[in-house]
């Protein structure tokens, strides 16, 4: 890969007494699309700000092209910023949104003309120049954001879920658009979501982040098919995620019986967490099955059927294109490359039964939960996303 462009040393911010960002540290190469992946409140935007000036570390290191960032602010950095409303100026147009960073700088104005029409192609928004920003789309303010940024040249650009506010549809078409432009101009993009997919579809690494910190980095591949926690697992699409017994190198316990798999470096009799994705479960009679359960939920996904089963008392899902109707009984069976078997940590336990789609949606329904948390939960996102 390229040669480094930023490196994070043991970062770490807190406001208002508590920790948002807990000793992470990221080096960032040139020209790479990079994206911090993680749900509301995993630090993933203020490691963003922090890149681009906007918040100071407490503690911890950032250099950019090996210089430090202490104390530089955001209009003398070589990064430009596309928020998640874009920030447009409504009484401008087009053109003059664009410009407005050259203007800033003080671009003779035949390089501001020529760089501006150059974004405007890149783009495709040649003939809106003149167009009010309120006349647009919310893909065409999206390009307008996107060229306003580009035209300035920076070394990094910083997308703060930019794509949020589209349409599904729009949304697809705009990752396409996004990773196009960056591979064209090889220049760093850092992207912030909270959209598994999206990050798995334009990323050449993946940042999960979780409670302030980094829990795994890695390719779409790596940290789809080898999370290194039960938080990994879980977050990065769908999982089972079951306790189990390394018995030795190539041969685990779970879910009342033993399982070849192909992983290996544990201790005997030491406690794991095994993963196994729903599309790897193969479907048919209960009698043929390795494991066998009640089907108790079956939902048409278009290409497939998501069925949840239970397998001694553990809610399974699968997914499967044969239609399977809820109330049958049916066989489950793995093969040893289906199953990744994981270290225990904090989050074993947490996550992989298939009851509720979502943690919140169990605290919801306890008792115990209290308003205070109800009214946190419904804030959404915050400042120290």
């Amino acid at each position: 890969m390229a040669d480094l462009i930023v490196s994070l040393q043991d970062v770490t911010v807190a406001f208002d007494g508590e920790i948002v960002l807990d000793r992470v540290s990221l080096d960032i190469q040139n020209g790479e699309f990079i994206t911090l992946l993680g749900p509301s409140g995993c630090g993933k935007t203020t490691t963003l700000r922090i890149l681009g000036g906007f918040v100071e570390p407490q503690a911890g290191t950032v250099t950019f092209d090996g210089r430090s960032m202490k104390g530089v602010p955001p209009h003398k950095r070589q990064v430009s910023t596309i928020f998640q409303r874009y920030a447009l100026f409504p009484h401008l147009n087009v053109y003059d949104n664009i410009a407005f960073g050259l203007r800033v700088r003080k671009t003779p104005e035949a390089e501001l003309c020529e760089r501006v029409e150059q974004v405007l192609n890149m783009v495709n928004l040649r003939g809106f120049e003149k167009r009010r920003i309120q006349a647009l789309s919310g893909g065409q303010q999206q390009r307008v954001a996107i060229a306003r940024a580009l035209v300035t040249r920076p070394k990094m650009l910083l997308l703060d879920e930019p794509l949020a506010a589209l349409d599904l549809k729009l949304r697809k078409d705009m990752q396409v658009e996004l990773k196009n432009i960056q591979k064209s101009l090889g220049i760093t993009f850092v992207f912030v979501t909270h959209d598994q997919e999206e990050a798995l579809s334009m990323s050449d690494r993946v940042v999960v982040m979780n409670d302030g910190r980094i829990q795994q980095i890695g390719t779409p591949q790596d940290v789809y098919n080898e999370p290194q926690n039960a938080f990994v697992a879980d977050f990065i699409g769908e999982s089972n995620i079951i306790d189990g017994v390394m018995l030795r190198d190539g041969l685990c316990r779970f879910a009342g019986r033993d399982f070849e798999c192909v992983d290996g470096g544990f201790d005997r009799e030491q406690p794991v967490d095994v993963v196994i994705r729903p599309e790897d479960v193969k479907v048919g009679a209960p009698e043929a099955g390795m494991l066998s359960g009640l089907v108790t939920g079956s939902t048409f996904k278009g290409v497939h059927y998501e069925v949840i089963v239970d397998v001694n008392g553990f809610k399974w899902m699968v997914q499967t294109t044969a239609c399977i109707t809820v109330g049958e009984h049916i066989g489950l069976t793995v093969g040893p490359e289906d199953i990744h078997v994981m270290r225990k940590s904090e989050y074993s336990g947490l996550f992989g039964d298939y009851s509720t789609f979502s943690d919140e949606m169990d605290r919801l329904s306890d008792p115990a939960f209290s308003a205070e948390e109800a009214a946190a939960a419904k804030g959404g996102d915050g400042d120290d996303d």
